[in-house]
């Protein structure tokens, strides 16, 4: 059990953000959470068949009918190959094209990051004005909004899993959102007692979209007889593998741009057997180094943890707004060694 209010970690408090909220009753979440409409509709494409037939110039009834079946199905080529789906920005590859800077929170509460201030429109305006900072002629930003999806929860609930699943029509109103301003739309998963997988797999319906990534938090996930914010949770290789090869295997099947995947980390040993954390095709694999503090720590520690990121990953960095002390501007984090691929803001 770790010391109350302390953290071996840049001597931070316990946990990197906040104590995680007790659980609300359902009719005070329900007051809580935000509208949103019908969830978006896939778009679809349509396949047109056009079909030809020849006569004259003395040709069998047989020979003509042959040849207006092949120059239908010369003309129908076009359609049977619709044009593969793409970034926001265009293209379909992340990085090293892009750089990603995202806003990370969650509407319920102000402490639960920058996402949750204001509307989710005001909130993807303020992060454009932030990612212009970043921006290069070389690389272009990609602004992502990095919503917790699953939070983390000092109380049991229901099924006791210390954990609170948003509603689905708050995601949607982010997605919308992330649409509108031509920014990722990233979800983030604090799972409790939970595991990664079982999490994961609600959340299908927008991993299935071009412009949707994922995000895991491995200090929110903890084992039976654990409190998230008591303890510092983690994940293992074998976990996060689990969850990526299905991940792989949906931007496969649908021949998605490549996918954002994030995985969250403060301490050496949040993500056990991290070397053994396998890269998937199809996938940006990012380490992202959490942690607030004064900037020779946080730059100490990640220079540390981008150590040991396994070959062809990326690194990421996170910037927080309010826990920082002398917060770290554009330039000194375009100063860090590697240079980050993914730039967070809590």
């Amino acid at each position: 059990m770790l010391r109350p209010g302390i953290c071996p970690v840049l001597m931070e408090p316990t946990s990197r953000r906040r104590r995680p909220p007790a659980r609300p009753s359902a009719q005070t979440l329900l007051l809580r959470r935000l509208s949103g409409v019908a969830v978006l509709l896939l778009l679809g494409f349509a396949l047109v068949r056009v079909a030809g037939v020849v006569f004259g110039g003395g040709e069998s009834t047989s020979t003509a009918t042959a040849t207006g079946r092949e120059e239908a199905k010369d003309e129908e080529k076009p359609d049977a190959r619709p044009k593969p789906t793409e970034l926001p920005g265009g293209g379909r590859r992340i990085f090293p094209d892009r750089r990603v800077v995202a806003f990370y929170g969650n509407p319920a509460d102000e402490e639960l990051g920058a996402l949750g201030i204001g509307t989710p429109d005001q909130a993807a305006a303020k992060l454009k004005k932030v990612a212009k900072s970043y921006e290069r002629k070389s690389r272009p930003v990609l602004p992502c909004l990095e919503l917790i999806t699953t939070v983390a929860a000092a109380a049991p609930g229901d099924d006791g899993k210390y954990r609170i699943q948003v509603p689905e029509k708050t995601i949607d109103k982010y997605y919308r959102a992330a649409r509108k301003s031509g920014s990722l739309l990233l979800l983030d998963v604090q799972p409790g007692i939970a595991t990664f997988p079982e999490e994961v797999r609600r959340l299908k319906k927008w991993l299935v979209k071009p412009d949707v990534g994922l995000a895991l938090d491995p200090e929110w996930r903890i084992q039976p007889g654990q409190v998230p914010g008591k303890v510092i949770g983690s994940v293992t290789a074998e976990e996060v593998n689990n969850v990526s090869i299905d991940l792989a295997a949906l931007v496969k099947e649908r021949n998605l741009p490549e996918k954002l995947f994030v995985i969250h980390q403060f301490t050496n040993d949040m993500i056990k057997n991290k070397r053994q954390v396998k890269l998937r095709k199809g996938l940006a694999t990012v380490f992202n180094v959490d942690g607030f503090g004064l900037p020779a720590a946080k730059i100490s520690k990640y220079k540390d943890f981008t150590a040991a990121t396994p070959k062809g990953a990326h690194d990421g960095f996170k910037v927080f707004f309010r826990e920082d002390t002398n917060r770290m501007r554009p330039a000194a984090v375009m100063a860090l060694q590697p240079r980050p691929d993914l730039v967070v803001y809590e």
